[in-house]
């Protein structure tokens, strides 16, 4: 019975490293749920920009400089330009990031537990026996980023945008950047909320 449940065992870690390794292996683009919220005003080119750190931000300096790294291509494909140095942005942007890993535990799904008893004959003796199905599954990840851009003379929400999806993968910067250009794709509209938008990774 052991060597049984060692190979079932095994089989089931093998099934889900394949799993993760062909969705990894896929991973050719990403497609979010996107919705973008704000008016922003008609005829108004993008102009320049500026990142704007929360407090806590500004705590976590190097964090902060990967987050606005990956938000500045989707910016400059959207028009915006970076201010010059000493010189004041015609818009401030404030940039997030949020993820979260969930590790499905075979107690999680009421299904896994396919055990069950029973009973085997050997020779002229009955007796109970026993047996069980192993359940494994990759962990997922919930991913989203966000961004606002203010008018820097007066301080009004411009334009609003988050992009979130989830998948076996884990974050990166490649797929940080594909959220934010997601956020940005349909930049000045806002278009209908929530939709889904791709990005192929290059």
């Amino acid at each position: 019975m052991k060597s049984s449940f060692a190979a079932i065992a095994a089989a089931a870690a093998m099934a889900a490293a394949v799993s993760l390794t062909a969705g990894c292996a896929s991973l050719n683009s990403v497609t979010s749920e996107v919705s973008s919220f704000g008016e922003w005003p008609a005829g108004r080119a993008p102009g320049t920009y500026a990142f704007e750190r929360l407090p806590s931000q500004q705590q976590r300096a190097a964090e902060a400089d990967a987050l606005e790294a990956a938000a500045r291509p989707a910016l400059e494909k959207a028009g915006f330009k970076p201010a010059a140095a000493g010189s004041a942005p015609d818009v401030t942007v404030q940039v997030g990031v949020r993820t979260t890993r969930t590790d499905y535990g075979p107690w999680a799904d009421p299904m896994w537990w396919h055990g069950g008893f029973g009973y085997y004959r050997r020779g002229p003796w009955l007796g109970p026996s026993w047996s069980m199905s192993v359940y494994g599954s990759p962990p997922r990840y919930d991913r989203e980023v966000a961004l606002l851009i203010r008018d820097r003379a007066s301080g009004k929400p411009l334009f609003e945008a988050r992009a979130s999806n989830e998948s076996a993968a884990s974050m990166s910067p490649t797929v940080t950047a594909a959220l934010f250009q997601a956020a940005l794709m349909d930049f000045p509209k806002t278009g209908l909320n929530p939709r889904r938008v791709s990005v192929p990774l290059s």
